[in-house]
């Protein structure tokens, strides 16, 4: 083991600054930094450009946490264990062939990252901010969100047409078309045989091209053939590839690529066959093989070249030239491997830019047009480019849909071109990042309910509204997905869903610990409150502190043109716009909150309630907005949470500049009913019993709770309640402390949120805090919470008030509709 660090640093020579202040005995704390660098240093090594890397103590001593960037995740697992390997050998004095496992690293990254041509746009959109998500294993990415999105497949978009893609398939089709306008292209003729092949080469005239008639990256493609049986030979490769073949005259002058992208020729590149050149002692085969192990080149798409392969057509030109693949060519003889030059076969590309005369960039753009190709590469043949067009000088050979941009990103010799940012221009344009409206809400209570308002209030505007929650996820007023959906992936089906105009997302805890935010950055975020905390205890979360901590990423993500929406009543909210100064508006029930009072000192704008009505202050300037009367959800203006819940809202709606009338029109009629709001302070009368339906779950939310229903003049009081299994011992006997001194009745259940606990735990444990209670003297604790329920409206009389906690809110809403006829 002594010798581990000459171990690691034989393979990694890079890795001396980390020993720099390292023990020479291994601690945790050593041997997960080194993990972390070396993860990040492996990645690097397959070109993908990651660098922050992080680790973290928990609470178990010896346990650490490491925090690295990837940019694909297969990638950097397979980068993690290798690093872990590496590590355990250099312990151990266990050889181990890194440069042989980072190559199969790179291999891998090969396999599973974006090819080139995707990768170029994709960067591109990540410069002008927008958002990119890649949809599949393979090149499918989602650009921008919602509405606003585009997709983009290798070098096809969103906008491109599929019948210009069934055009250019067919080769004759293609040929036609162009001549019909006017455009060089080769006579030639669909064949039916290798004879009908012959007799059209000589009714062409020889020299002739045989190619498939729908093949694509130049396979089965042979050139200048003279004699029949270089077009027999040709004929079968060809029908190798494709059911037809077409016969073509040939064409004298250099090979070009253009790449016409929307009606610009944006990039152009002079193209060699692939070739050796004869050295006098190594074979063809033995050249080519020196050849491929040129680091650019691949055996597929992903690199910047690709392998020279031998197969029947190369075959055919090797003998063309008499040779074969096990003869050795004289020194400096060069010997053609294809004829025909795609990078695809082995070829290699220089930039010609710049130099492409005006009237062969005009005749690219007409031919892509002609076709209807948005992304079109154009084969064109010409004796020399910077030449005006002529019947001598340039014939279109072919067009491509999907062309590989990579000989134009990564030119054997000239000047890469950035035709990635000419796509992504043309499917945006200049004020477009693809961005829709995106409010981000969280807090310890009040976050549903302040997400369902926002997004009542943004509909008022016309938009589409997609929506997550703790209760599913909404388009507008549909459902589709239920259950707890307010994590990251229930918020990027929101984001991807093509018809929505706006996102409200409840962002809780869980799912920013486990998988961070489904957005890079968000137009307002909401944060409602941290209070005492909720789920202490959990992924080393034990204080509010450090829960105000995960709370705060959406304040982070919050743009540089957006708002931070926090509430002034709460030191550990208020903390969060120094953290992460931004435009924020700050709420509160009392406008003389000094945090306000500050604020608006600074020209700062916040939202609070005088004399019953919102008062939106901007500096020392303040407006009446509306009153609280007139909004249902405050039930006149009485219960303070909820009155909290539509500053926060209406701040929010402020802050993404809808008009004002149409604010005050959502708040009318955002209703807290079983429908609107289901399971938040909904005010039902069963039979002259009041029930109150909400699903407040910790002490801060019971207390918030408890001081609402001092408005209920009810003097008999039955509570139906429970809580979370994964909340602390000493929260659970705490509300049912607070449960004892405001209740007649306690009707203790545990229901679908045991979390781990054992049967019946959390029933012993609200009633050990029930014990001594000064007002509650029947306790009683139900397995399921709908028996519980009957069991309490069945205890109940006229005037007398039921609170119902709902831990499955839409579940108890459609037993009191469907069994007590609530409405």
């Amino acid at each position: 083991m002594g010798n581990w660090r000459s171990w690691l640093l034989s393979w990694l020579p890079g890795l001396e600054a980390q020993f720099a202040e390292a023990d020479t005995t291994p601690t945790p704390e050593t041997l997960a930094g080194l993990i972390q660098h070396i993860t990040l240093h492996l990645q690097s090594r397959t070109d993908l450009q990651v660098s922050f890397g992080k680790v973290v103590h928990t609470s178990q001593p010896g346990v650490l946490r490491i925090i690295i960037q990837f940019d694909d995740e297969t990638v950097a697992r397979a980068a993690f264990q290798l690093a872990r390997r590496m590590i355990d050998s250099a312990l151990w004095g266990q050889t181990l062939d890194v440069n042989a496992e980072i190559n199969l690293l790179r291999e891998l990254a090969q396999d599973v990252c974006l090819g080139p041509s995707t990768r170029a746009m994709v960067d591109a959109a990540k410069v002008r901010a927008i958002p990119v998500r890649r949809l599949t294993e393979g090149s499918l990415v989602q650009l921008g969100w919602g509405s606003k999105q585009r997709r983009i497949l290798a070098a096809a978009t969103s906008q491109t047409s599929a019948i210009a893609e069934d055009i250019v398939q067919d080769k004759d089709l293609t040929r036609r078309l162009l001549n019909e306008v006017g455009l060089p292209v080769p006579q030639g003729r669909p064949v039916t045989s290798a004879d009908d092949a012959w007799a059209a080469a000589n009714d062409i005239g020889l020299p002739v091209v045989v190619k498939p008639r729908d093949g694509n990256q130049g396979r089965g493609v042979a050139l200048n053939l003279y004699t029949r049986e270089q077009i027999n030979v040709a004929y079968a490769a060809a029908k190798e590839e494709s059911d037809s073949v077409i016969v073509e005259q040939f064409a004298e002058g250099e090979d070009y690529r253009v790449l016409v992208i929307g009606r610009e020729l944006v990039a152009a590149s002079r193209r060699q066959p692939a070739h050796v050149i004869g050295d006098g002692v190594q074979t063809v085969h033995e050249l080519i093989a020196e050849k491929n192990r040129d680091p650019r080149r691949a055996a597929d798409h992903a690199a910047a070249l690709s392998r020279i392969r031998i197969d029947a057509v190369a075959t055919a030109v090797l003998a063309e030239q008499g040779v074969t693949p096990d003869s050795i060519p004289g020194k400096g003889r060069m010997i053609l491997i294809r004829r025909n030059a795609n990078l695809s076969t082995g070829g290699t590309a220089v930039d010609c830019t710049t130099e492409v005369h005006p009237t062969i960039c005009a005749a690219a753009v007409e031919a892509a047009q002609t076709v209807g190709l948005d992304i079109c590469g154009i084969d064109m043949i010409a004796p020399d480019i910077t030449q005006p067009l002529s019947p001598r000088n340039g014939v279109i050979i072919e067009l491509n849909a999907r062309p590989g941009l990579r000989m134009h990103l990564y030119p054997s010799e000239g000047e890469p071109r950035p035709v990635g940012k000419a796509v992504i221009d043309t499917m945006f344009p200049a004020h477009c990042n693809g961005r829709i409206p995106v409010v981000a809400v969280t807090g310890v209570n009040g976050k549903t309910t302040t997400t369902r308002f926002i997004a009542h209030l943004l509909g008022q505007n016309g938009w589409c509204v997609g929506m997550t929650s703790t209760d599913g996820v909404f388009v507008g007023s549909r459902m589709i997905d239920c259950g707890d959906c307010s994590g990251p992936k229930s918020a990027k089906s929101i984001l991807a869903y093509p018809l929505c105009d706006a996102a409200v997302l409840e962002t809780a805890r869980g799912g920013i610990l486990r998988e961070g935010l489904a957005f890079d950055h968000c137009d307002v975020a909401v944060v409602t409150n941290i209070g005492a905390g909720d789920h202490l205890g959990i992924n080393e979360i034990n204080a509010p502190e450090q829960l105000a901590e995960v709370k705060q990423c959406i304040v982070a993500a919050v743009s540089a043109n957006g708002t931070a929406v926090l509430n002034a009543a709460d030191p550990l909210v208020v903390k969060m716009a120094d953290t992460y100064p931004r435009r924020t508006i700050f709420f509160a029930l009392d406008g003389e909150n000094a945090v306000i009072t500050r604020h608006r000192n600074q020209d700062g704008t916040a939202a609070f309630v005088r004399d019953g009505r919102i008062i939106r202050a901007e500096g020392s300037r303040e407006q009446a907005f509306m009153a609280l009367a007139e909004i249902p959800l405050t039930h006149g203006g009485r219960i303070g949470f909820q009155i909290e819940n539509t500053l926060a809202s209406v701040a929010a709606a402020w802050a993404l500049e809808i008009d004002d009338e149409l604010i005050r029109q959502g708040a009318r009629t955002f209703i807290p009913g079983l429908d609107h709001n289901a399971g938040r302070f909904n005010v039902l009368d069963l039979s002259g019993v009041t029930v109150i339906v909400d699903y407040g779950h910790n002490v801060d939310a019971l207390r918030a709770l408890l001081d609402g229903l001092r408005h209920f003049s009810n003097q008999r009081r039955i509570v139906v309640y429970t809580s979370a299994g994964d909340r602390r011992d000493s929260d659970i006997i705490e509300q049912g402390r607070m449960l004892g001194s405001d209740f007649d009745e306690a009707w203790l259940y545990e229901g679908d949120y045991v979390r781990g606990r054992e049967s019946g735990e959390i029933m012993k444990l609200l009633a050990s805090g029930l014990q001594g209670a000064s007002r509650t003297k029947r306790v009683e604790s139900i397995f399921g919470h709908l028996d519980a329920v009957d069991r309490a409206l069945e205890s109940a009389k006229p005037g007398d008030l039921v609170m119902i906690q709902a831990d499955t809110a839409d579940e108890t809403v459609r037993h009191l509709k469907d069994r007590h006829g609530a409405k």
